[in-house]
């Protein structure tokens, strides 16, 4: 597949405007959590941890939107799951345990904002939007329709992965102040994620057709094109749809897909599950008093 996605190009396939945006980003996190961090209002630079995920999170950011995945993701319904897998999953992970704790103070008490955060990462709130969005995007008439054109495509997708911020904000906050989910409320909640995400891919996993025209039609396949292929080079091709680029049914693919994300969704959420089920295990075995290791045992001895 590599050799023919060659046809549309390097900015198809790489991207510079996403690549200049994700170093830039890059940039102001260094300068702004390193030499000029009192500007920024960080009393405590992060830590070699939460920079690196910080910096995997640009990267994964750059190798969806950028690479030729994005590409690939509006040919192949497989690398559209995988991309929404890291984009929705794997980055507000890294960005949340990345970012400096005054930041995320600071965005928690700005008034206006406020109020809304507060709500909407409310942990009923939270599941639901995240995954109330997540499957109404996979409508496909709803998935179809954000794919006629950039502003549409791209305010669906941040609006989706601003829902994935608050869904995975109760688990993860780093503000001690707010609301604290106990241990057997993070597993139950993780767990509800796990279900109610499954409807969506359970959608595409059993449908025996194609649903999607973005990834069946020819008019509806070049329009979804055009979102990352500059039109000049659109202009005289005649692909006649993604089959050319498959050597699978396009049902099997739209199965695999949905394989695809449910399992990625699993993997996810099963490292986060044992990262919960660990610490608590820790916290409780640490308020329980070890036993001595030498214990002298005096006999009751009865004199007579």
């Amino acid at each position: 597949m590599w050799d023919k996605i060659q046809i549309f190009g390097f900015e198809a396939l790489w991207n510079p405007e996403i690549m200049i945006i994700t170093i830039v980003l890059g940039l102001l996190y260094y300068l702004f959590t390193g030499p000029l961090k009192h500007k920024a209002g960080v009393n405590k630079a992060p830590t070699v941890k939460q920079k690196i995920g910080v910096y995997i999170a640009l990267f994964l950011f750059y190798v969806v939107k950028g690479s030729p995945v994005y590409l690939l993701s509006h040919i192949v319904l497989m690398a559209h799951m995988i991309q929404m897998a890291i984009f929705y999953l794997l980055v507000p992970i890294l960005i949340i345990r990345g970012l400096p704790v005054e930041w995320w103070r600071k965005l928690f008490n700005t008034k206006g904002i406020k109020q809304v955060l507060t709500l909407l990462t409310k942990p009923l709130i939270a599941i639901i939007l995240f995954n109330g969005l997540f499957s109404l995007y996979h409508i496909p008439a709803i998935l179809d329709f954000s794919k006629t054109n950039n502003f549409i495509h791209w305010s669906v997708t941040l609006i989706i992965l601003f829902a994935a911020f608050c869904m995975w904000w109760p688990l993860l906050s780093p503000l001690k102040e707010q609301f604290f989910m106990r241990p057997l409320y993070r597993i139950i909640y993780i767990f509800g994620n796990g279900f109610l995400i499954t409807p969506a891919c359970a959608l595409i996993i059993f449908a025996d057709s194609p649903l999607y025209a973005t990834y069946s039609e020819p008019d509806a396949f070049m329009t979804a094109l055009a979102l990352c292929v500059p039109v000049d080079v659109l202009q005289g091709m005649s692909l006649g749809g993604p089959q050319i680029f498959l050597n699978m049914p396009l049902v099997y693919d739209q199965q695999a897909a949905g394989i695809i994300m449910k399992v990625l969704q699993e993997v996810v959420y099963g490292g986060v599950l044992a990262k919960v089920f660990f610490n608590w295990y820790n916290s409780e075995s640490r308020e329980i008093d070890p036993l001595p290791s030498q214990q002298k045992i005096t006999p009751n001895v009865e004199r007579g």
